[in-house]
């Protein structure tokens, strides 16, 4: 039988990056098609990054690129894919289960890739200024079968700049996708993900708030209003309404006599807030104009 024959080496490590992206393709899909057991595969997921490969999160984060059996390569640091790709993912993940702790886990990732990995002049290097010392820091713009390390740093900043209301992070992304771009012009088939992040940017970027209590069906029903819509990038917020008090993304933004309602902003302008489904789609289709 098959058991019987000598079997195969099999690459059992754990990567960082790819771990990112799973991450957002298991909130999402499983958000999608109500499959709970996906939303809790990249849950555990990203439990097991946090405890295994980050360290310093009260203060910052420090990724470690790989792990074996539950133990991280202390010699290997993240490179710029990891940081981009994971809090990528802590960000879908935030999105699709409104715990606001992933959200902040991203924005430390982000803090580390700016102070860590910026050129200095709006783009970035793929390893680390901490890492080793190298003749020639390496810096790949063609995106292959996973994001490079710039176009997955850059759609991280972008959400999370939507998100936070933050130029800082929204102007390096967009002084990360401007080198790239160039990039793109002439060699479209290797800059997917960099196209998407643009294609992101020209559209607002474009964020959904929704406030309402835990238990509200209607609350429920505009998170999954949001969660299915098909505007490039949207970045979503869920929360209840005592985090209208706090920072971010519900500072000052609160539920209205007691009714669920959802904001929806592009490029920092919000409209007014709606309560259904139906409106919430009607502001989502709405196109940008030309400028």
């Amino acid at each position: 039988s098959r058991n019987a024959r000598p079997q195969p080496a099999r690459d059992d490590k754990v990567v960082a990056a790819w771990n990112g992206l799973a991450i957002a393709a298991l909130a999402e899909a499983g958000a999608l098609l109500d499959e709970h057991d996906w939303v809790r595969a990249a849950i555990d997921a990203a439990e097991l990054l946090v405890a295994v490969h980050l360290s310093d999160l009260t203060t910052g984060a420090e990724l470690l690129r790989v792990s074996k059996d539950g133990v991280a390569a202390p010699t290997a640091p993240g490179a710029l894919e990891d940081y981009g790709d994971v809090a990528e993912g802590f960000l879908a993940l935030s999105a699709v289960t409104g715990e606001q702790r992933w959200r902040e886990y991203a924005g430390r990732l982000l803090a580390t890739a700016l102070d860590q990995f910026g050129d200095g002049q709006g783009g970035f290097f793929d390893t680390p200024a901490s890492g080793e010392t190298l003749i020639l820091r390496p810096r790949e713009i063609a995106d292959l079968a996973a994001p490079c390390g710039t176009s997955a740093v850059a759609g991280a900043l972008l959400s999370y700049g939507t998100l936070m209301t933050s130029a800082t992070h929204l102007d390096a992304a967009r002084s990360a996708l401007a080198g790239a771009l160039a990039f793109a012009d002439t060699a479209p088939r290797f800059a997917g993900w960099t196209l998407a992040v643009a294609e992101a940017a020209a559209d607002g970027p474009r964020e959904v708030v929704i406030v309402g209590e835990p238990d509200d069906p209607n609350r429920a029903a505009l998170h999954r209003r949001a969660l299915r819509a098909t505007t490039p990038g949207l970045v979503i917020a869920v929360g209840d309404p005592a985090s209208a008090m706090k920072d971010g993304p519900f500072k000052s933004r609160a539920s209205i006599d007691g009714e669920a309602v959802a904001f929806v902003c592009r490029d920092s302008v919000c409209a007014a807030p709606v309560t259904t489904p139906q409106q919430l789609l009607e502001l989502l289709a709405t196109k940008p104009q030309p400028e």
